[in-house]
């Protein structure tokens, strides 16, 4: 097995032995679920309490995971959240992260509760990239998945909602979820200022594989639209 086959069939064996648990899951292997499949070398599920993170706690240390007391110092979001670190191969990691109770954007600082999250999520399929494995599990809507995305705005998210912004259902709602949490066109301008970089074309498809030169714009022209009028 190649290295990265490794580290998913790995998340997808962790992901089988917590998905009963009352969870969410969200970030790079909710994209997965939605759009070409990606690598991604952590997990982020969403829990609604501690007592719920203390029971995939129990599951995780049976399966060989410890708790990484370094964690607040390189994440993406801020607040109470668990990261869980499992060394596969000597210098290969994989990580699972629990945010509890909401997810806290550590750059725009805005919000996303873990009510929220529960209320925009449902029961899908999710796919390998490297391994013909799928889960059923619960995972956040292509919708909200998007609004998180598209606030965080780091390069990775970027991508992410180059590639989901044809999946999406309900543009109205995505404005609106947005601009209760920060300005809308400044989301989209960034967005649309990392598109047309030099090496963004470069980065997705390194990341997602080909995209063509009419999907491009195509996925380009549809994250324009969603500026306010």
């Amino acid at each position: 097995m190649e290295k990265f086959e490794i580290r998913e069939k790995e998340i997808f064996d962790t992901l089988k032995r917590i998905k009963n648990h009352n969870l969410v899951v969200v970030g790079g292997y909710a994209v997965n679920a939605y759009t070409l499949p990606r690598f991604s070398a952590d997990c982020d599920i969403v829990v609604k309490d501690k007592s719920e993170s203390k029971k995939i706690r129990s599951e995780l240390m049976k399966e060989g995971y410890s708790e990484d007391a370094e964690s607040k110092v390189d994440a993406p979001y801020h607040g109470e959240f668990k990261r869980y670190i499992k060394e596969i191969m000597k210098d290969f990691k994989v990580s699972i992260d629990i945010l509890i109770r909401e997810v806290l954007d550590r750059q725009t600082n805005a919000t996303f509760s873990s009510q929220w999250i529960f209320e925009n999520s449902a029961e899908r399929v999710l796919q390998g990239k490297t391994i013909s494995e799928e889960l059923i599990l619960r995972i956040i809507t292509v919708d909200a998945l998007f609004v998180m995305k598209a606030i965080c705005c780091r390069d990775t998210d970027i991508r992410d909602v180059f590639m989901l912004i044809s999946q999406i259902e309900n543009k109205d709602w995505i404005r609106k979820e947005i601009k209760d949490r920060y300005d809308l066109n400044n989301r989209i301008s960034k967005i649309v200022a990392e598109i047309n970089s030099k090496n963004f074309r470069d980065g997705l498809q390194g990341v997602f594989g080909r995209v063509d030169d009419a999907q491009f714009t195509k996925q380009k022209e549809l994250i324009l639209k969603l500026k306010s009028r």
